[in-house]
């Protein structure tokens, strides 16, 4: 039994050791690596985070008690290859971590090495966002990634209203994905990086020199610096040795100026004098006990030894070790031990003589038990919350705004994801879940390069040195908008007199030359004009630049300081007399209804007088007369009858007020019909036009011809190119049939100007296109928002009516004389109200005139039958009855009373 036994732990030892397994209790110490540069400003300080954190776990009882935590560190020089090199000398050691390297480039070497072998690679300093989970599963990063410091860097600009801006950046890994993150975040805010100014990790002063001189042609200045710390600040020293740290330059840096500036000693203050006016970022670190104790521990390990200065990456890589040294406490408390393997697939036999012993690299048995274990680290350290998101990022806790004034840096605000820009920290706008869509986005005071504190314009357009060019067209007709003189070359027009007046209202100076486009002969090709600025021949151009779609898809315009809508002109003649023109003010059913109301009226006051007044008495043909007379007598307010019933004079009254609105409504259209200007040809319209055969006018280098054709698909047999207002007014009056044109269809501003000297001519119908003129610049220039609140200014004070008119109204401005064949009529549904309410005046006059009657008719009956015996028989037909009561209705009013004061005498005798 006892041999049986030693023989199972013979097998058992010797299957460990063909497995390459070290395995035993609970290890007394566990290896974590550090590759990182030692001697750069990062570097340095970190060297002293990660000592202090060490020292600081040994003296916690309550973190990995009984091992003790050992620290390997090799210097990786910002090298790749020597990067590697520490990497492989590290991992020699059994490390289950490598904190670092601080250099991305470094560090997308090392990660591979780390993935291989399964061991967590966790950099304090590393932000190349490209550093993903996706392709190294095993890297983390305690510091923010510079998706995060771009976004806040996008921010900015956009807050500061910038449109482009000039990137130099450091041409490696960290500086080329990190000036890519920014120009993603720049497009979707609608800015962009303009141009790249690569360097070389050398900084070459010569080529430093070089590249910032080239960017002075450049149009943006607004800088965004994006490279690895330096201490010597070389670009900023020959920036101010090229006189660009002045007035209207802006710099914007990443927090490597930061993370430098913070690691100089006081003795190295003074070359803060070359920055005056940087605007840069730094990782926020919120304030606390365990910050501001750290801060002074540091201060005190400092005295009587060189003096390392702290910035914000000595945090992070302090809370590196204790994440670290917390996930490696929980690993083994699940785990009891730390295992390696040597990998199947890796033969590491034939490796002699390259140095390193590569059959002792091992992986790490548990290193993806060692990374969820790290992907749940969630405490409050010396940088904040030490927590990571999906990505293995560090959650972002923002960052500070800070600017360089006279050798002093002060904080002007804060960034963080949530919250944006604000002056308060992230950290309190978080619990009052402040967020970055509010309106109170704002930073302090800022001083600029110059000494300024108002914002920097952020862009040149020009200077003396290099002035703007201006192409405008030097037109052969219509000269007055835009052309050249011959003799003296002066370039002038109503266009130019705009142009020149907006840029008094531009607060900065333009330097610009003009540069006439055309020989003069013939209108130049405005298209191809447009094209010009687009490909960067002109800066600009000025002129009767109509705004339409396809020129828009290649440069921008400025606000429309015109309107240029496409009309039709054709010839046009005075009415002719007509015999019958009285007529056409009212429609048919109006005339009717007017006649039957004069009949109306008549009969009406004929029956309310008839019997009242003598003057509507006498033989049936007078009566008549007078009847259709009185009411046709009233039109000329000259009546030859006075009415003397109460009810007359109440018909009369709205009978009247009708007669007075039809007769000035009258009046006002028949004075309209014999003033209007008539068309001597049966176009109404573009669709008539189209729908002809006719020959169409244009005018040479309009795009009425491409939208006639591309548009109205108007062939193009039946386009004539016209160059001059001579040859429109001669080609309208040959007319189609004499080899001329029907039309022409031009922009409004030209055939203002034309019908300004010509009357035979006018405008028929409406606009059929909406356009404008403007001023083309190229893609994004500044200048076009400036030049376009110019004009908007000019249109709120009135002076572009004034330049218009001082050009175009010397003789009086020319109204448009606009055609129509059909005057507008006065129809029966304008006046309906009138005529009920005539009407219904009318019916109750005669209902109150009628009842009195039945009344008065039904009293002298009922005498007459008091009078007669009783015993005389009654006779009341019905037809005898009606004819009796008409009667008594045609006898006068006098003759009625008699009738009555007879029956009473009789029936009272005396």
């Amino acid at each position: 039994m006892k041999r049986f036994m030693v023989l199972h732990f013979v097998i058992w030892i010797w299957a460990i050791l063909l497995c390459g397994v070290a395995h035993s209790g609970k290890p007394t110490s566990v290896n974590i690596g550090a590759v990182f540069a030692f001697d750069t400003v990062i570097g340095r300080v970190a060297k002293v985070a990660m000592e202090m954190a060490i020292a600081d776990i040994k003296a916690d009882p309550r973190v990995l008690k009984g091992t003790e935590l050992k620290l390997v560190m090799k210097d990786a020089m910002c090298n790749a290859f020597l990067g590697s090199i520490g990497a492989f000398q590290v991992l020699e050691k059994g490390v289950v971590a490598i904190i670092g390297p601080q250099s991305s480039a470094v560090a997308h070497t090392v990660s591979q090495i780390a993935d291989a072998l399964q061991v967590p690679l966790i950099s304090y300093a590393a932000t190349d966002p490209t550093l993903s989970s996706l392709q190294f599963p095993f890297f983390f990063r305690t510091t923010q990634s510079d998706i995060a410091q771009m976004t806040a860097m996008a921010d900015l600009i956009d807050f500061h209203g910038w449109k482009e801006v000039i990137a130099v950046f450091l041409d490696d890994d960290y500086g080329r994905n990190g000036i890519s993150a920014l120009g993603d975040e720049l497009e979707k805010r609608r800015l962009k990086i303009s141009h790249k100014l690569p360097l070389s990790i050398q900084f070459d002063p010569d080529e430093i020199t070089k590249l910032l001189n080239q960017s002075k042609l450049f149009g943006p200045r607004v800088y965004v610096v994006h490279v690895n710390p330096d201490p010597k600040l070389r670009i900023f020293s020959i920036a101010h040795k090229l006189q660009m740290m002045a007035k209207d330059y802006v710099w914007l840096v990443s927090d490597w100026l930061s993370a430098t500036l913070d690691s100089f000693s006081p003795v190295n203050q003074t070359s803060l004098s070359v920055l005056q006016g940087v605007v840069g970022l730094r990782q926020h670190v919120p304030d606390s006990i365990k910050k501001s104790a750290f801060v002074s521990r540091w201060k005190k390990m400092q005295k009587g030894v060189a003096n390392i200065s702290f910035n914000t990456y000595g945090f992070s890589t302090y809370d590196t070790v204790w994440a670290l040294a917390h996930s490696v406490d929980k690993f083994i408390k699940v785990h009891n031990n730390i295992t390696f393997l040597v990998h199947d697939n890796y033969n590491l036999n034939h490796t002699d003589g390259i140095g390193i012993q590569l059959e002792k690299l091992k992986v790490f048995a548990n290193g993806s038990e060692l990374v969820n274990i790290l992907l749940q680290s969630n405490f409050t350290g010396v940088s904040g919350q030490v927590q990571f998101n999906s990505d293995r990022n560090i959650v972002s806790g923002g960052y500070d705004i800070i600017n360089v004034n006279q050798m002093v840096i002060k904080r002007v605000g804060y960034w963080s994801n949530h919250s944006g820009l604000s002056v308060v920290p992230p950290e309190i706008l978080k619990k009052k879940r402040y967020n970055k869509f509010s309106p109170d986005q704002k930073l302090a005071n800022i001083t600029w390069p110059g000494g300024k504190t108002e914002r920097p314009r952020g862009w040149v357009i020009a200077d003396d040195s290099k002035p703007l060019r201006i192409g405008v067209p030097k037109r052969a007709s219509f000269v007055e908008f835009v052309t050249e003189l011959t003799d003296s070359h002066r370039i002038q027009g109503y266009c130019i007199d705009i142009f020149n007046k907006t840029l008094e209202f531009i607060p900065y100076e333009v330097p610009y030359e003009f540069k006439p486009v055309g020989n003069g002969k013939e209108n130049p090709n405005y298209d191809a004009l447009v094209k010009m600025v687009a490909d960067n021949v002109y800066d600009a151009v000025v002129g009767d630049i109509a705004i339409v779609t396809n020129r828009t898809k290649i440069v921008d315009f400025s606000q429309p300081f015109a309107s240029s809508s496409l009309v039709i002109v054709a010839p046009i003649n005075r009415a002719r007399s007509d015999a019958w023109v009285f007529l056409k003010p009212f429609t048919a059913d109006m005339w009717c209804a007017t006649a039957a109301s004069f009949v109306m009226v008549g009969v009406v006051i004929w029956i309310l007088e008839h019997r009242v007044n003598d003057e509507f008495r006498g033989p049936p043909k007078k009566q008549l007369v007078t009847m259709l007379m009185f009411s046709l007598s009233t039109l000329f307010k000259k009546n030859q009858e006075n009415t003397v019933s109460s009810l007359s004079k109440m018909v009369m009254i709205v009978w009247l007020f009708l007669l007075m609105v039809i007769t000035a409504s009258y009046t006002a259209s028949l004075t309209s019909i014999l003033t209007v200007e008539q068309l001597s040809s049966p176009i109404t319209g573009i669709d008539s036009l189209i729908a002809s055969n006719w020959a169409i006018g244009y005018q040479v280098g309009s795009f009425a011809y491409s939208y006639l054709t591309e548009n109205l698909y108007v062939p193009r047999s039946r386009l004539i190119s016209l160059g001059s207002p001579e040859e429109y007014a001669a080609a309208l009056r040959k007319g189609p049939s004499g080899g001329g044109v029907a039309a022409i269809i031009d922009e409004l501003p030209y055939v203002e100007l034309f019908l300004s000297k010509e009357t035979d001519f006018g405008i028929i119908g409406h606009p059929f296109t909406r356009s404008s003129w403007g001023f083309a610049f190229q893609r994004d220039s500044p200048l076009a928002f400036d030049m376009s609140t110019a004009i908007l200014k000019l249109s709120e004070n009135g002076e572009l009516q004034k330049i218009h008119d001082q050009w175009f109204c010397k003789m009086g401005c020319p109204g448009e004389r606009k055609s129509d064949t059909k005057p507008d009529q006065l129809h029966l549904v304008s006046f309906w109200g009138l005529y009920l309410s005539c009407g219904i005046a009318s019916l109750a006059a005669l209902v109150v005139f009628l009842l009195r009657m039945i009344y008065q008719y039904s009293r002298f009956k009922q005498r007459q039958k008091d009078i007669a015996s009783s015993s005389e028989p009654s006779s009341s037909h019905c037809s005898r009855v009606i004819v009796n009561f008409f009667n008594f209705i045609d006898e006068k009013e006098e003759a009625i009373k008699k009738m009555f004061t007879q029956c009473d005498n009789h029936h009272n005798p005396t």
